[in-house]
């Protein structure tokens, strides 16, 4: 009998059953698919990182490292294997568009490679081992003919292999790149024997190192075993490793803040729900009494309520959590435009299951404490219906107002829990929608920085490590540019970027946090906006170039947004005032890519519009979870007030059944309902505006700090938030008022007063 009655008020309730089963089921999917999608990252990567021989630390050297350094540096008591490295960005001659990372390593256990189709690596081989990403989307094959130019030379080689690297699982051309783009750039690797060949030298300016040893360590145990202080880079700052870490902190962040606050109002709204239930509910729980059915199986019969919509919200949210970490990290999937590594094996973490059992544990407590309260007393007590109850003309304000609006604030104060939840429901659409519109225009804002006020060149040149200096000025006067010393320093003991400018043909700019130019000064440095707290304007800081003992001490003159990168920025004079070594890095000029005369101190070109098409798929990412992120605050908002909505009408039921018998029309009332929806409505928004903004910025801050981002929102953010989210309340009102054209007011109005 129970199990029939218990499918009967199912249907009964079905609009509140069903908005119950999707608030579990996308809070636990939404929290299960986020946090799913972190610890695949951090279980796929390590995977591939250590099956490939992802170095611990990086050695730097511009004069390059002799085969006895590397011998020495593998002998010190901590360090596993250490391999002399060579990478660098060559052309392609048959495709100037087209570009490659060409890597040497000599031991291949140490940031080797995974051949996923060809030949075996071989250390005396002649053939290119291509990475099979740039192949596919440049249709090149197995047996094809490459030849890349470096410096005066051409490397020409077969393609034996198609490979996959960890080194390269983020191809990124440079520091300003920010999105992989195969069509135009890739890497492959040569072996040690072909390099000789082709150059008639060998030169390695990067050693790789796989130890546990502390960075502090090693470094004095390298100065010990090779006589020179040399730049030690851990993985932790290469790029690769740096961004697979932030992907999964970031998936951490976000797993700790979205799908919880989905979770956590889904728990809400089955509280409230719940209770409404019981309430509604009382004259049959009374009814089950007088019967003779004991207070133990009326509980469980109602308790049984909470359990199913546990059991089958959560077997469903986990069906959907699968598919949320599946719709990211798939290989053609948002991760798959980023990441290019061969495993893509999707994992829950461990606090998931506990998360899931406490989940249906907690909505079954929820129930059986809804209904114990109905199961006080005695049957006749239980047979009694639910009054609400009386509010003093006082706390209404009789005395003042319409009726319709007396009516609803009484109403809302009557019904405290109900309101809150309608606005908590409308508070959470609006972060929602704030938050994901405003994250695309705040990158939005950033890409226009890199397009328009930072790049106001054609073509980048970028120049082999050990170019001559004077040699890269004459370079520059001939191609009328700008251009840009990078080299690494330490700052109070940790690694940042000393960038020396010349640009005084403005193509390439420096701007301040406001995204101002700024007019370098030769006078000292600025330090970009991360490295802020380490001196004030007007103090002295002191750092020391790797690959040198020399130290130097100089005033900070002010602060600057930095792009990608932490870093100290100068002048030309100012260096040269201080004596500092410094090479030209990259050279900028309104000449075009393909008309830029080979050299053979060019490592390669890069157009200007060519990289910032590599964003177009970035951009796509973007639209893609700020799509999703209003399709969910859309759904919050309509499942959550339809669901309170309709519970409200139930519970009303006689009130409206008496204003039809006291001769008001449906539509009057209907305009009651939808009313004090609209001012829950509008106090949810000046609450939730601010909110999305603070979260916002909070998100920024947490998840991007490596761009510097500046929080940018324009009108058309506020605009559609606030019209999306009136317009989820108004569609709603509407379909709750439309309830009361079919009340039956006999049904409504009779019982026991």
């Amino acid at each position: 009998m129970l199990i029939r009655k218990l499918f009967r008020t199912a249907w009964q309730y079905k609009a509140q059953f069903i908005s119950m089963l999707i608030m579990i089921t996308l809070g636990m999917g939404i929290f299960l698919g986020f946090n799913m999608e972190w610890a695949t990252i951090e279980r796929d990567t390590s995977r591939f990182f250590e099956e490939t021989g992802y170095a611990d630390y990086r050695l730097y050297s511009d004069s390059g490292f002799t085969e006895e350094e590397a011998e020495a540096a593998a002998n010190i008591k901590g360090v596993e294997r250490a391999s002399r490295f060579l990478t660098v960005n060559l052309d392609i001659k048959s495709d100037s568009a087209k570009s490659l990372a060409l890597d040497v390593t000599e031991d291949i256990s140490v940031s080797g490679f995974m051949v996923t189709e060809g030949e075996p690596y071989d250390a005396q081989g002649e053939g290119i081992w291509l990475s099979d990403k740039f192949a596919e989307v440049n249709n090149i094959s197995i047996g094809d003919e490459l030849t890349l130019e470096y410096k005066a030379a051409e490397i020409k080689g077969r393609v034996v292999g198609l490979v996959k690297s960890a080194e390269h699982m983020i191809c990124l051309a440079d520091a300003n790149q920010l999105m992989p783009d195969y069509s135009t750039y890739g890497y492959a690797y040569i072996s040690p024997a072909k390099l000789k060949q082709a150059l008639g030298f060998e030169f390695y300016p990067q050693l790789n190192i796989i130890s546990s040893l502390e960075k502090d360590e090693l470094e004095e145990q390298i100065r010990a075993a090779l006589g020179r202080t040399i730049m030690v880079s851990p993985k932790t700052d290469h790029v690769v490793y740096k961004e697979a870490n932030g992907e999964a902190d970031e998936g951490k962040t976000m797993g700790a803040i979205l799908p919880v606050i989905f979770l956590a109002i889904a728990i809400l709204t089955m509280v409230t729900t719940m209770h409404r239930i019981a309430t509604n509910e009382k004259l049959q729980i009374g009814t089950l009494k007088a019967l003779g059915f004991k207070n133990r199986r009326i509980l469980a019969h109602y308790t049984s309520y909470g359990l199913v919509i546990g059991l089958i919200g959560c077997a469903i949210g986990v069906a959907l959590g699968y598919g949320v970490c599946y719709l990211i990290m798939n290989p053609n999937g948002m991760m798959g435009t980023y990441f290019d590594m061969p495993y893509w094996d999707m994992t829950m973490p461990s606090f998931c299951i506990p998360v899931l059992i406490g989940t249906v544990l907690l909505l079954t407590a929820i129930s059986y404490l809804s209904v114990r309260r109905q199961l006080r007393g005695t049957a006749a007590d239980a047979l009694r219906p639910y009054t609400p109850r009386l509010m003093s003309s006082r706390m209404v304000g009789t005395a003042h107002g319409s009726f319709g609006t007396r009516w609803n604030l009484r109403d809302i104060r009557r019904h405290k829990s109900r309101s809150a939840m309608t606005l908590i429901g409308i508070i959470g659409c609006m972060v929602l929608l704030v938050g994901g519109l405003g994250m695309r225009d705040t990158m939005a804002g950033f890409l226009d920085l890199l397009d328009n006020r930072i790049s106001n060149y054609s073509t980048k040149v970028n120049l082999n490590e050990d170019a001559d200096r004077e040699a890269a000025f004459a370079l520059a006067d001939e191609l009328e540019g700008d251009w840009v010393s990078q080299q690494g320093v330490s700052l109070d003991g940790e690694t940042v970027v000393l960038e020396i400018y010349d640009n005084s043909r403005d193509l390439v700019r420096v701007v301040d946090e406001n995204n101002d130019h700024i007019a370098l000064s030769d006078e000292g440095v600025y330090l970009c906006q991360r490295l802020k707290d380490r001196a004030a304007v007007g103090e002295d800081i002191t750092f020391s170039p790797y690959d040198s003992d020399e130290e130097y001490t100089v005033k900070v003159v002010g602060y600057a947004r930095s792009v990608m990168t932490e870093c100290i920025i100068m002048t030309r004079a100012c260096a040269e005032r201080l004596g500092i070594d410094y090479g030209v890095s990259s050279v900028f000029t309104d000449i075009e890519k393909e008309d830029v005369t080979s050299s053979e101190i060019i490592s390669g070109t890069q157009s200007h519009r060519q990289l910032m098409d590599t964003f177009a798929s970035f951009t796509e990412i973007m639209d893609t979870m700020v799509f999703i992120l209003c399709i969910a605050a859309i759904i919050l908002g309509v499942v959550v007030l339809y669901n309170l909505g309709v519970m409200s009408y139930i519970e009303r039921s006689r009130e409206l059944a008496t204003l039809k018998v006291l001769g008001f029309r449906s539509r009057s009332i209907g305009k009651l309902l939808i009313t004090q929806n609209l001012w829950l409505t509008v106090i949810g928004v000046v609450i939730g505006l601010p909110a999305g903004v603070a979260v916002l910025h909070w998100l920024i801050k947490a998840l991007a700090s490596e761009y510097e981002l500046k929080l940018m929102l324009g009108p058309a953010t506020y605009l559609i938030s606030v019209l999306l989210t009136f317009g989820v309340s108004l569609v709603v009102g509407l379909m709750v008022a439309r309830k009361n054209k079919k009340i039956d007011m006999v049904e409504a109005l009779k019982g026991a007063e």
